[in-house]
């Protein structure tokens, strides 16, 4: 195993350690197995769509996103480098640098909060309880610290040379507290959620983090670049008594204060509490040690509830959309998949968050510009063919599974036509994934443009069910759930970028008819007449081969 710089550091600190009642070399030895663990981990910001190498053992897969977190921290440079109203310019750097560091902490380090490996393994071996203690916090406080630090140098550099040495100096203190109330805080919500629910509802909450910052990692950079246009904003700060409850003005009114100048009452009193609050945290945390350790045990259980039956909700949207008992008893199964498989999700939900901002983005960046809208003749409401960029995405994502070795079950159901298996999948990836996208965002579409544009957006719809199908007929094929995440077909791929240029013919195709009288009519005739062709006879070419040759190959992986 290799050195790592933060056992070097911590070995000039050996001697404190021991007076504390440490036994060194053991701690030192944990913690290299801990951290050589974590350097193979890929972390959530680094997961992409493609195959990815597995990381080789001399090479840590931190580095890569700590580097991402450094640009990500980019957006603080302007905040850090206004001058005048500390209040607003430093709370607002510290409400994002807050965000950040929390949701890194619970999407990527919660493994490490939630360590449940020590009492199983260490504790029953002749090592002090109170050495095991020392490990986590210190492998807790150096992933914490290399988070704030890369998430932050920017803005520390840029305030020791646009500010001065006290700022940067005050600056890394505030940074110093963020991280104690951030550890603290997550630790505390953390032990809340196990106190009150079981381990499962922990790991749902941590995967929906997951989920969150992945979002916050794709979107982010468009605040980084417009986010220096806050230089020529003139603002002004009214102090209120409710801004005392808000974490990040606490930090703000301390640069108020010792920088600005700033004597008032409030401001002194919100310093303060940037202080007082993480030490009291930190002691409530110190207090309730013993009963988080015993609670993590609840991480240990097995709790999912298992039921045989479908809830009736979906018995009967089943029940509606699908015409024969094959096709309903694999719809069923693809929709509970996807409620239930956590990497599915966090695989999935980004692209469905920005399938709800990209047509916002694409209508409203003009306007942002000075520009005015770009679509021709007052036709912005056809941004909203943005939506469909998430359909190869789940048609990708529908054949992958982290239980793929169960696909076994193909081979042994007596299935008829695996037509069934393919339309009940898609059909439940439509309806669970992009119907409620699309519902939004029609929503959002109709407060802007009035209800007048409701027959277009039902165009819109009709015509993605159209282009989801062909997008199918396009990709490689496989049993849904039947191959592992690590197997990406590169031919896919490039067929993400027909499918863009697809969409783009739709958007051309849906504008020439809303040119031509009546119009609107015909053309929702035709993808009427479209949806039922493509659905009905769209799937029969898969009944010619038997099952039992595709479901060979998936019994090969």
């Amino acid at each position: 195993m290799k050195e790592f710089l933060s056992l070097w550091l911590l070995d000039r600190c050996s001697p404190i350690l021991e007076r504390l009642g440490c036994d060194y070399p053991l701690l030192r030895a944990i913690l290299k197995v801990k951290l050589t663990m974590d350097a193979r981990r890929v972390p959530t910001i680094m997961r992409k769509s493609r195959v990815t190498k597995p990381p080789k053992s001399d090479r840590n897969s931190l580095i890569p996103a700590l580097v991402v977190y450094v640009f990500m921290g980019l957006i603080l440079v302007p905040f850090v480098l206004m001058r005048g109203n500390y209040v607003f310019s430093m709370s607002t750097a510290f409400a994002i640098l807050m965000v950040l560091v929390l949701m890194s902490m619970i999407s990527d380090f919660s493994s490490v909060l939630l360590d449940v490996r020590d009492r199983a393994i260490i504790l029953t071996k002749p090592v002090p309880e109170r050495t095991i203690s020392f490990a986590r916090g210190i492998h807790v406080a150096i992933y914490l610290s290399l988070i704030t630090g890369a998430l932050a140098g920017p803005a520390l550099i840029a305030g020791l040379f646009g500010q001065g040495i006290e700022f940067f100096l005050l600056f890394l203190l505030m940074v110093g507290l963020l991280d104690l109330f951030v550890l603290v805080f997550t630790a505390l919500l953390y032990l809340a959620v196990l106190h009150i629910f079981d381990g499962e509802r922990l790991k749902d909450m941590i995967n929906y983090v997951q989920i969150g910052m992945s979002i916050v990692m794709l979107v982010g950079y468009q605040l980084v670049g417009r986010s220096f246009d806050l230089f020529r904003m003139h603002l002004e700060f009214q102090a209120a008594w409710w801004q005392a409850l808000i974490p990040p003005f606490w930090f703000g009114a301390a640069f108020s204060w010792l920088q600005a100048g700033a004597h008032g009452v409030e401001t002194v009193i919100m310093a303060a509490l940037s202080i007082a609050v993480p030490a009291a945290l930190f002691g409530l945390y110190i207090r309730l040690m013993p009963t988080y350790e015993r609670r993590l045990e609840k991480l240990a259980e097995d709790t999912q509830r298992h039921t045989g039956r479908a809830p009736w909700l979906l018995s009967c949207i089943t029940k509606l959309v699908c015409a024969s008992r094959e096709e309903r008893t694999f719809f069923q199964f693809s929709w509970l998949m996807m409620a239930k498989e956590r990497d599915f999700k966090l695989k999935v939900y980004p692209s469905l968050a920005l399938a709800l901002v990209f047509p916002l983005f694409f209508m409203l960046n003009p306007v942002v510009s000075g520009g005015g809208h770009t679509m021709p003749s007052g036709k912005a409401y056809l941004y909203i063919y943005a939506t469909a960029m998430v359909a190869p995405t789940f048609l990708q994502m529908l054949k992958h599974s982290s239980h793929y070795k169960g696909a076994w079950i193909y081979q042994v159901a007596p299935v008829i036509r695996l037509s069934s298996i393919y339309r009940g999948a898609i059909k439940a990836a439509l309806l669970r994934l992009f119907v409620p996208v699309l519902v939004i965002e029609g929503l959002i579409f109709i407060a802007i443009f009035g209800v007048p544009v409701v027959p277009q957006l039902v165009l819109a719809g009709l015509s993605i069910s159209v282009y989801t199908v062909v997008g199918f007929w396009l990709m490689e094929k496989d049993l849904p759930f039947s191959r592992p995440f690590e197997s990406r077909p590169a031919a896919n791929r490039y067929m993400v970028f027909v499918l863009i240029f697809l969409i783009l013919a739709l958007v051309g195709i849906h504008f020439v008819f809303t040119l031509v009288p009546f119009g609107t009519s015909i053309y929702m005739g035709i993808l009427l007449l479209l949806n039922a062709l493509v659905w009905s006879w769209g799937f029969r070419f898969l009944d010619k081969p038997a099952l039992t040759q595709q479901s060979g190959m998936v019994a090969r992986e």
